[in-house]
């Protein structure tokens, strides 16, 4: 019989930053989860999703651009790579040979529907895994019944690629300033604990070459919420040292 550990235990998932350089500063690329999706319905998030068994067929036949890399470091960042042309048409990926990312006109003339692994072998594309920078690993909290392991990873958009957002898991899509999808919580936006935290550290940078230079000098820490009493209502517990501005934090959506 499957106990209830077994049944809580986490999946493995990756996220993605587009980032880019705005008229007042860094900008990142979020969409709006589906109203009728379970899990962070109507929510402002980054493109991401579960990691797939083919993400990992992939990493183990050696995809290029991964030197240095375990199988499953590789995995994560397919299934990110994966996800963000899914779920906005951006492909981080190379042709055969070549040191330049895919044309935009290329990428957008390839079916984001098809399946990745066999979309890149017929294309002859390889990931572009070394174009993505670790920026954070958060594990949903025990209490709750549907929990993943995310890996955020942070990459440079592409200038040419046009961004949308796909209309079936995601409804609207938007270029912002960390600060400003901040400032649209609970008025503009609805904003899970991990993204907020996301955009309040990645906030701390003016531009996307700072960002991305601050996320590969300091080591990810994993960060497991743990539930408890702030100022007389729900909150959640994280590492102060894992950067994020403190250690306890009012979480009122939690009642």
């Amino acid at each position: 019989m499957t106990d209830a550990k077994s049944l809580a235990a986490p999946r493995a998932a990756s996220t993605i930053l587009l980032l880019r350089d705005g008229p007042t500063g860094l900008e990142v690329f979020m969409v709006v989860r589906h109203h009728e999706i379970d899990f962070a319905s109507g929510a402002l998030v980054f493109p991401g999703g579960r990691m797939e068994a083919a993400d990992a067929e992939l990493a183990r036949k050696g995809a290029p651009f991964c030197d240095g890399l375990d199988e499953t470091a590789r995995a994560l960042r397919i299934a990110a790579i994966r996800e963000a042309f899914e779920e906005c048409g951006v492909l981080l990926a190379r042709p055969a040979g070549e040191k330049v990312l895919v044309s935009a006109e290329r990428a957008s003339a390839l079916d984001r529907g098809a399946p990745f692994a066999g979309l890149m072998a017929r294309e002859r594309l390889g990931p572009a895994t070394d174009a993505l920078v670790p920026f954070a690993r958060w594990i949903t909290p025990a209490f709750l019944p549907k929990r993943f392991d995310t890996h955020f990873f942070l990459a440079l958009a592409p200038p040419d690629h046009a961004l949308a957002h796909d209309g079936r898991e995601t409804v609207d899509s938007v270029w912002i300033a960390p600060r400003d999808a901040l400032e649209g919580k609970g008025e503009r936006f609805k904003l899970l604990f991990p993204t907020e935290r996301n955009l309040w550290k990645l906030a701390r940078n003016a531009d996307a070459a700072s960002a991305l230079a601050a996320a590969r000098a300091a080591p990810v820490m994993t960060v497991v919420p743990e539930l408890m009493q702030v100022d007389g209502g729900p909150g959640l517990r994280i590492p102060p040292e894992a950067g994020y501005g403190g250690e306890a934090f009012s979480v009122p959506e939690l009642r």
